[in-house]
């Protein structure tokens, strides 16, 4: 009864991820569009990629095995577009100084998506649900790469690196990202 009571809850909060993922991957597609930023439309993707794998998780009832093979091939597939922007942030588009409150909104939402992953993580330790796992797994992908799209905002908005650091600072954070990602497909 209580596994059942964690499932309810994580298919909620899934959906509502879920829901939220679609209209960021939107925003940044639209805004990609407008300012013809490679950066935001691959980013775009991503998400829209993310919503998909969510979107199969939270409907795919009592198809465990499916659900834990496709997530997990679905996050190393977003590795690749992941990569793409790591290539832009690092070669060519070294992204736009946003304002303060800008920023602020930014960092509140990258670490609200750690933190909620990190709970999940905890609640999911003992479980056996694949979807609650993997629901888990969707979640610290995406707050990976809200944490990276943050640094990579901040390093060009607030003055204090030269071009040479932020580029060394997207190259070292973009890669272990993707490594991540990669990870949480394997497992």
């Amino acid at each position: 009864m209580k596994e059942m009571n964690a499932n309810d809850r994580s298919l909620k909060i899934a959906i509502s991820s879920l829901t939220f993922n679609i209209a960021f991957a939107i925003y940044h597609i639209v805004l990609g569009l407008i300012t013809i930023s490679w950066w935001l439309l691959t980013l775009g993707s991503y998400y829209l990629i993310l919503s998909l794998v969510r979107f199969v998780v939270v409907h795919a009832k009592a198809q465990e095995r499916f659900i834990t093979k496709f997530t997990g091939w679905m996050l190393i597939a977003l590795s690749l577009p992941l990569v793409g922007t790591v290539i832009l942030s690092v070669v060519k588009d070294r992204g736009y100084a946003l304002h303060m409150i800008v920023m602020i909104v930014m960092a509140a939402y990258a670490f609200t998506k750690i933190t909620l992953a990190t709970i999940k993580l905890i609640k999911s330790r003992r479980s056996n649900s694949a979807m609650l796992i993997t629901l888990r797994n969707i979640s610290f992908a995406d707050a990976f790469v809200s944490i990276f799209a943050l640094q990579r905002s901040m390093l060009v908005s607030f003055e204090g690196m030269s071009e040479t650091e932020i580029i060394i600072m997207n190259a070292a954070l973009g890669p272990a990202v993707c490594v991540i990602v990669v990870l949480l497909g394997i497992h």
